[in-house]
Formats: structure tokens, sequence, C-alpha cells
């Protein structure tokens, strides 16, 4: 039995002056904000997930058809007018959200952000999870602060089973509170 290979996700393969009609694809990608996956017919060529087996089974869109819906349309968010790629590997959504508490913006006055880190953090489904996820993907994008496409994916996909949320949850806030420099600071 072979194993499937895992896909490369079109943020993956993204390049600003590279992919051709970069602009209009994330428009096309924008337009499904807020839609159900699979309704938004100028999406269907950015997916891995195969849309026909994700509805088939329940009527309704797979988990996985919807988290990588999801981190496709913030990532289409998190792009837009900016020069340099978005997706990098390897940054976690709660190191990219330290970068911005650490902005000029929040610095002095980190409460308001703390706030929506916190309401992301405790968001009750997905649904809720990507709401919050916008609104702080346009403050990484005011920044210009990159982040890892995949693990955000990953990490909605995890958001649909309550182990996965706690899991998720717990990574998130050791890369914002940065846990593994406090133990070296004296008490």
């Amino acid at each position: 039995m072979t194993e499937r290979k895992k896909p490369a996700y079109w943020w993956e393969k993204f390049s600003p002056t590279k992919t051709p009609h970069a602009g209009a694809a994330l428009a096309a990608l924008r337009r499904g904000i807020g839609q159900e996956p699979g309704a938004v017919p100028e999406m269907w060529r950015f997916h891995e997930a195969e849309l026909e087996s994700a509805v088939a089974e329940t009527g309704a869109p797979s988990a996985e058809l919807t988290a990588e819906h999801t981190a496709l349309t913030l990532f289409a968010v998190h792009q837009q007018s900016q020069r340099q790629p978005m997706h990098r590997k390897g940054t976690g959504l709660g190191s990219a959200l330290r970068r911005l508490s650490q902005s000029p913006q929040y610095k002095e006055t980190p409460d308001a952000l703390n706030a929506r880190v916190n309401a992301l953090a405790t968001s009750a489904d997905v649904l809720e999870l990507a709401h919050h996820l916008r609104g702080l993907i346009t403050l990484l994008r005011g920044i210009g602060q990159p982040l890892d496409y995949t693990q955000l994916h990953d990490d909605i996909l995890a958001w649909h089973y309550p182990d996965g949320q706690a899991r998720v949850r717990r990574r998130w806030g050791a890369q914002y509170y940065d846990w593994s420099k406090k133990s070296d600071q004296p008490a």
C-alpha cells in the first residue's frame, strides 16, 4: 500500500511576483470569506481537498475542506498588497502574534491585543475561530508579519475536535507568551 503524499497547498506555491495573475487569484480567494467551503466556484481550482468526496458522505463540508477553505481565505487577506510572501514555514500563529505584540502599536498597551488573542483561543467552534483569525490576520498584514499557513491549516483542522483544540491552544499560548524564555529570567 502506498502512503499518500501530503499535498502542496496553494499558499506554499504562491509567489507575489511569479504566480500568474496573483492579484486576481487572491481576489477570488477573498470572495470565499464567510462563505461555505466549496460554494465559491472561483475557489475550486485552489483546493487540494477533494470537493466531491468532502461533502458526499454527510452533505456538509468535511473538516479537511473547511480547514483548507479557511486557510486559503485568510492567506488571501494576509497577502493582499504585500510584496513578500506571507506564508513562512516555521512561524507559528502564536509567534507571529507575539511579534505583533512587540510592535509600536501594542508594545506599551497590550491589553487590546491580549483580549483579541484570548477571544481567539476560547473560540467555541471553527466558525468563531475563523472570525477571530480574520481580525488578527489583518493586524499581522499591517506590520508585514508572515506565518506558517500549513501549520495554521493543521491547527484549524485540529480545532474541529476537543482534544485538538486543547493542543493548539497550548501551543499558541506557549508561542505567544514565549514561556521557554521566561524560565531563564529571575523570579
